[in-house]
């Protein structure tokens, strides 16, 4: 299994629950991935802190693959990409 892990910060001004409510349309969505969650930092959290992360689990890195270039996918990417500010992710085989 591959856990991919992706967080963003967003610009100042950005609407957060705008960026979530846009994420969360990915679920169910896109069929190489195996679980997804959508989650927003806390509001007692640092607020230096990433505002938004996904967490999706696949099969393999092939699924992973096949998740990056699904449409539905580049249209969020293309979307998140105007209101980031900046992004971290991380991708590990567990």
């Amino acid at each position: 299994m591959v856990r991919h892990i992706v967080m963003f910060k967003l610009k100042e001004g950005a609407d957060a629950a705008e960026a979530r409510r846009k994420a969360e349309q990915l679920k169910g969505e896109i069929p190489s991935v195996e679980k997804m969650e959508v989650v927003c930092n806390s509001p007692g959290a640092d607020a230096g802190n990433y505002e938004l992360a996904l967490i999706c689990d696949f099969k393999g890195m092939e699924e992973l693959d096949a998740y990056q270039k699904h449409p539905k996918h580049v249209a969020f990417g293309a979307y998140i990409s105007q209101v980031r500010e900046s992004r971290a992710c991380i991708d590990y085989e567990y």
